[in-house]
């Protein structure tokens, strides 16, 4: 069939670029003509969708058990790393949440007043500032945790053990990169 027989038609279909060749008295034939930035861009797009649902079913039980004693979503992924270590600098803190010292210093004081963290300072150097989260502040990370934990396997209920095993080894791979940052 020559091109004088074909009239080609372009259009936009959900983010897709769909080609139809129309030949004459012979129908259609479609194709998707995705470059590959194209169709990572489709699919990143769906996964900022899930993503950011995932996060609302997630993080909305969360803020319930929070509320109870005003701690942010922030204070808390502070207080879940702290959890993690024996003491921290208030510097560490501030980069390892992409704060400034003084941002960081009054984050740590709000946990301060509600005892879930203590501070004191550098047996070297007394200009050093330490945090430490206190056992009432581990209570509540161990207790989030419990709740992230519990909603996590309603959600591996509804997959298939490969499907189980699929979706770990990609969140291991995505939470690598993300501690690599």
């Amino acid at each position: 069939m020559g091109l004088a027989n074909c009239r080609v038609q372009c259009s936009l279909t959900d983010n897709a670029r769909i080609f139809s060749l129309i030949a004459l008295n012979t129908g259609a034939l479609t194709a998707f003509a995705r470059s590959p930035a194209d169709q990572i861009r489709a699919d990143a797009e769906r996964l900022s969708h899930f993503v950011l649902e995932m996060q609302r079913c997630f993080l909305l039980r969360l803020c319930k058990e929070l509320a109870p004693g005003n701690v942010s979503f922030v204070q808390f992924f502070l207080l879940a790393f702290l959890d993690q270590k024996e003491v921290l600098t208030m510097s560490a803190i501030a980069k390892k949440m992409g704060h400034t010292t003084a941002a960081a210093s009054g984050l740590v004081a709000r946990l301060e007043n509600l005892d879930y963290v203590m501070r004191s300072v550098a047996p070297d150097d007394r200009r050093k500032v330490m945090v430490c989260i206190t056992p009432k502040g581990s209570a509540l990370v161990r207790r989030i945790r419990e709740e992230v934990v519990g909603n996590l396997m309603k959600v591996l209920e509804h997959l298939t053990p490969d499907e189980q095993k699929a979706w770990l080894q990609i969140y291991t791979k995505i939470y690598d990169y993300c501690q690599s940052k």
